[in-house]
């Protein structure tokens, strides 16, 4: 049986001076020499990465064939946020595979973006697999299916000969057994590994020899953030900011990041609040040596009373740079 996670204190609440609320979660530091050099709350208990994890998909669909590069193969290790470009690049995979929107197995949803989402809802435009932030991926793994002779209409079933060679690129790249599968949410297996192991694989993936699968994954990533997020994005805007990062964030407070050296950060924010992923994120890469005039825009929205500023969301002390 999987164990519960010892979560810690990794974020306070703070409003007018005073503790409001605390947020708990696990953090882990990376060395370039792979090391922990820092941990915070659990980091070896199995948990589930959600799209932190889509850089390592994209890996092994590479290593299966897969012939995308540049913004294409960015599109599939994205969470777009469902704007023009992400819906024209999805297309684009799926007419490269011979196939149409209609072969997708992903959920109808609405833009992620809320300004996207709003012109929808104004248009009438009902929820489409197109528009649902995973399509990219899911376009990807048809045309990896194509490529291959593997059957599309059951793509995302565990067993799928696509999917065992998804979880073997974990194992690999994580350094350890998948602990547990599950459904995601756009309805793609979902492997759990521990926190240790989500920080380990993107290192991997940013150290790798160039033309590798590994290194063309993480140079589409980082010239086409937005292609993997979407414009504002804070993951897009925290590959801007820092030269050479790699970074990937997931639903219910989960994100990962790694430098060209190695130096890797993972988080995971136990209640999934966003207000906390960034921040926390933040300071742990600080704490792995990035300068930190580098990452102030990344502190956390303030709290307001009133319509002015009272607060903030603050990492705890245990995250200052040593």
């Amino acid at each position: 049986m999987i164990r519960e996670p010892l979560h810690a204190p990794v974020a306070h609440l703070v409003r007018g001076g005073v503790v409001e609320g605390i947020h708990h979660g696990s953090v882990v530091v990376l060395g370039a020499d792979g090391t922990v050099e820092f941990q915070l709350g659990d980091i070896e208990a199995a948990f589930y990465p959600r799209s932190a994890l889509k850089p390592v998909q994209a890996v092994a669909m590479l290593r299966a064939g897969l012939p995308l590069d540049g913004e294409l193969l960015s599109l599939a290790a994205a969470s777009h946020s469902g704007e023009e470009r992400h819906l024209t690049g999805t297309r684009r995979i799926l007419e490269r595979a011979g196939l149409t929107e209609g072969e997708l197995r992903n959920i109808p949803d609405l833009p992620y973006d809320p300004i996207v989402r709003d012109i929808w809802v104004r248009e009438g435009r009902p929820p489409s697999r197109l528009a649902q932030n995973c399509s990219g991926k899911h376009a990807a793994m048809l045309y990896t299916c194509v490529l291959n002779g593997w059957p599309t209409a059951d793509y995302l079933d565990p067993d799928h000969p696509l999917q065992r060679a998804v979880a073997a690129t974990v194992e690999d790249l994580t350094g350890q057994p998948v602990a547990a599968v599950t459904v995601d949410g756009c309805g793609a297996p979902l492997f759990s590994l521990s926190l240790h192991g989500l920080a380990r694989a993107v290192a991997r993936i940013t150290t790798a020899p160039a033309g590798t699968p590994e290194a063309r994954v993480a140079d589409a990533m980082r010239e086409h953030a937005e292609m993997a997020s979407g414009t504002g994005r804070d993951v897009a805007a925290l590959m801007r900011a820092v030269p050479g990062l790699l970074s990937k964030d997931g639903f219910e407070g989960v994100q990962a990041a790694a430098l060209t050296d190695g130096r890797a950060v993972a988080v995971k924010i136990a209640d999934g609040a966003n207000r906390a992923r960034t921040p926390v994120a933040a300071a742990a890469l600080a704490r792995a040596g990035v300068d930190p005039a580098l990452l102030t825009e990344f502190a956390g929205e303030p709290l307001l009373g009133g319509g002015e500023p009272v607060g903030a969301v603050r990492p705890v002390r245990a995250l200052d740079p040593p």
